[in-house]
């Protein structure tokens, strides 16, 4: 049976452009540019703002919470631009904000785990 719904064809996915591919040689690494960084961040970031917003229409969620978490994948996202902009200018790595020592909720703590075992 057909499908009578016309599927989406999905978003092009980030990839090094034609003078940044792999030669195949798996000891070479590449570099990407800061233009081809900062759309990686935003094409993420994006991507997140998408589950998010998959997951408030179909359940209930408190305004506050939604909006409170965007502000803070916003001020996230703002941070890992920047950090790119000082790894350009002075060669470091572009950490020069004190973070407080804050437990993450259990669920996110796994998250991060599994994404650092990756």
């Amino acid at each position: 049976m057909r499908n009578p719904v016309p599927l989406a064809a999905p978003p092009p996915a980030f990839c090094l452009s034609e003078t940044k591919r792999m030669t195949g040689d798996r000891g070479a690494t590449e570099m990407i540019t800061r233009t081809e960084a900062k759309q990686l961040i935003n094409d993420l970031f994006e991507e997140e703002a998408l589950v998010i917003g998959g997951l408030v229409a179909v359940h209930r969620l408190d305004d506050d919470l939604v909006w409170r978490l965007v502000k803070n994948l916003d001020l996230i996202r703002g941070k890992a631009l920047r950090r790119i902009e000082a790894r350009g200018d002075d060669g470091g790595n572009g950490d020069t904000t004190i973070r407080p020592s804050l437990k993450p909720y259990p669920a996110i703590e796994d998250f991060l785990l599994a994404i650092r075992r990756a």
